[in-house]
């Protein structure tokens, strides 16, 4: 019966249940990190952080998890930042994501930049691990 609940929950959660919070290239961290928020005042820090002193949007942790990557300062344009799929392995959530870069010989402006992409999902329990993925051709 568990790897039914599994099953539903990792087919729920590889894109239907995402929905993105924030998608930003100028986050106000700027070191790489990758975190999941399971209550308001870790999201109202994490927003704080990451934008401002603004109100930060409204989640309902009691059904749902924030999960958020930010890769940090980039010296150009060009980076992007996205989570593309959560699924549930052996009992763990996994968040995959991927870097996109500037395209080899593309100008990219010439800014410092700090990408972030903040989704919620339905809410998770236990260990949460991040796993960087190999872009695909854009």
């Amino acid at each position: 019966m568990t790897w039914i609940l599994a099953a539903a929950l990792a087919a729920q959660m590889g894109g239907a249940g995402m929905v993105t919070v924030a998608q930003d290239l100028m986050s106000g961290i700027e070191e790489p990190r990758q975190v999941a928020v399971q209550d308001e005042t870790a999201w109202a820090r994490l927003w704080r952080a990451h934008a401002g002193d603004g109100l930060p949007p409204s989640v309902d942790f009691g059904t749902q998890t924030v999960l958020a990557v930010f890769l940090g300062t980039r010296t150009s344009g060009g980076f992007e930042v996205e989570i593309t799929g959560v699924r549930v392995e052996g009992g763990v959530t996994v968040v995959q994501w991927v870097e996109h870069r500037p395209a080899p010989g593309r100008v990219a402006a010439m800014i410092i930049t700090s990408p972030a992409h903040i989704v919620a999902v339905p809410r998770v329990a236990g260990e949460v691990r991040f796993e960087r993925v190999t872009p695909s051709a854009r």
